[in-house]
């Protein structure tokens, strides 16, 4: 088994239909074959052997469609980074992961180059690295088989984790990806007829299996942007090409905001919303304008995207419907046992597209299974009586922020080594526009005075962008319990019932 023959498949039934759209230019499959087997065997001649580490941080391109699926091709696993990860954090999880070459875009090279050696990276291939893509290319040739695999053998890692403590490499198999991709082709009714905008990162597991795998699995097109921009989002659906949008709560809610909208979606048949739940107002004036459905879903990286699917033919409002063929959820609760329809606890999951485990973690990954093959996934939900799924909270502290993952935490620790804090602790408030906004809560040292731009402009050099708090609340005292822990809940009630006085 092997998930890049998901393409070689493609390219035999359809090798003239587009795989690629990007600035107005389109790569059929067989092209688009061809350069992934150039990628493969180059990265061979370079002397990658099954199993090896290679990593991919750069922006949304057909480049990256290119290298990634020659990285699956050569036996490789592709390592999948944010382009948007600052200096720190890419040196902790580049040294975690130790990946043996890395594709990666030139702003990223003098950052990279600190530690390049401590990560024992051999090769960085970008314009004006170790060696460019299409030096790479050169060495490669176009015709090759894909290598295989054991269906439980890596394909690829995506982190999930920050910038303290153990990152966590989430490790999808060859079989976890497969699964996945078959659900969401075969949920949303894909064929090869289907164009997919896709303006979400190809490192997230939204935008790596459930948009790009899926859509390579039904042999339908992708219209690629590097990042979401409204105009450009607007341009390519009025063309009448795109048959299906993937989007964030916050995109949709924006989009809500422009004059003819229905007009302008041209051709899109189908809408799916990810990474945090949308507000059920947000869908209703989706379906009074446009007539369409907006979908949503049950996954996190840890199950390779989906787990639950709400159906094109019973919608439910509020849900995030059932599961996934071969998928099999429970609600537990925390003496082990499974609760009875009605009763909220904690979701577990298992089937064949839940992770293998946590990269170099084995301690996490035996605390994230319940007797070794029901995966925690740290939500709390409640199933009703037709089995539709009803997520109610998180166990984890975890905020999904414009369908990003940012873990409290790691930003708390950023904020403590600003010499003024003294505490502080980071959550998420309800934000229409962007599902949640990271809100920092802080006291300074007394004597000292923080400023909320002071507090910014610390943290913009230090995480990636979407980590940075966007509201920012000092305060004298936080709310501890009766051993000084901080309570989180008690923080977000205090600052609603100000609010609302």
């Amino acid at each position: 088994m092997n998930v890049a023959k998901n393409l070689d498949k493609a390219a035999i039934l359809f090798p003239d239909r587009p795989a690629i759209s990007e600035n107005d230019s389109e790569i059929p499959y067989l092209d688009f074959n061809r350069r992934a087997n150039r990628v493969a065997t180059g990265l061979i001649k370079l002397g990658i052997q099954p199993g090896d580490m290679v990593g991919l941080c750069a922006p949304n391109s057909a480049d990256w469609l290119a290298f990634y699926f020659g990285v699956l091709k050569s036996g490789g696993v592709a390592v999948t980074l944010s382009s948007a990860l600052q200096s720190d954090e890419l040196e902790l999880l580049l040294t975690h992961a130790k990946p043996r070459l890395i594709l990666m875009a030139d702003e990223k090279l003098e950052q990279i180059g600190r530690y390049a050696q401590t990560a024992r990276i051999e090769k960085i291939i970008s314009p004006n690295g170790d060696l460019p893509l299409l030096k790479l290319l050169e060495l490669g040739c176009e015709n090759f088989r894909s290598i295989e695999r054991d269906r439980n053998d890596t394909a690829a890692v995506l982190y999930t984790g920050g910038t303290t403590g153990t990152p966590k490499g989430v490790m999808l198999t060859h079989e976890n990806i497969n699964v996945s991709s078959h659900n969401v082709a075969y949920s949303e009714h894909s064929s090869e007829t289907d164009r997919v905008l896709c303006c979400l990162p190809l490192n997230h597991v939204f935008g790596q299996i459930h948009i790009m795998n899926a859509t390579i699995f039904s042999c339908g097109c992708i219209e690629l942007l590097p990042s979401y921009d409204m105009e450009l989002v607007t341009h390519r659906m009025a063309s009448g090409k795109v048959t299906k949008f993937y989007a964030v709560p916050t995109i949709y809610s924006r989009l809500l905001s422009i004059p003819d909208l229905k007009q302008k979606l041209g051709a899109v048949r189908y809408c799916f919303s990810a990474a945090a739940s949308m507000a059920a107002e947000i869908v209703r004036q989706w379906k009074d304008l446009t007539n369409l459905t907006i979908y949503e879903g049950y996954g996190m990286t840890e199950s390779a995207s989906a787990v639950t699917y709400n159906h094109y033919y019973e919608h439910v409002i509020g849900s995030v419907g059932t599961e996934v063929p071969g998928v099999e959820i429970q609600i537990g609760n925390e003496q082990g046992d499974f609760l009875p329809i009605g009763q909220e606890g904690e979701i577990l999951i298992r089937g064949r597209n839940i992770m293998k485990g946590y990269l170099n973690n084995p301690e996490d990954t035996q605390r994230a299974f319940r007797d070794h093959e029901w995966f925690r996934s740290g939500d709390i939900g409640v199933l009703d009586d037709r089995g539709y799924l009803f997520i109610v909270d998180r166990l984890k502290d975890m905020i999904i922020t414009g369908g990003e993952n940012v873990y409290p935490r790691e930003v708390e620790e950023v904020l403590f080594t600003c010499p003024d804090v003294q505490e502080c602790s980071v959550v998420g408030l309800p934000d229409r526009e962007w599902g949640e906004r990271v809100t920092a809560f802080v006291t300074p040292h007394p004597g000292k005075d923080i400023t909320p731009e002071d507090l910014k402009a610390y943290l913009k050099l230090r995480l990636a962008s979407f980590k940075v708090p966007k509201q920012y609340v000092i305060v004298n005292e936080l709310p501890k319990n009766a051993t000084g822990k901080i309570l989180k809940r008690e923080i977000i009630k205090q600052f609603s019932d100000e609010k609302n006085k």
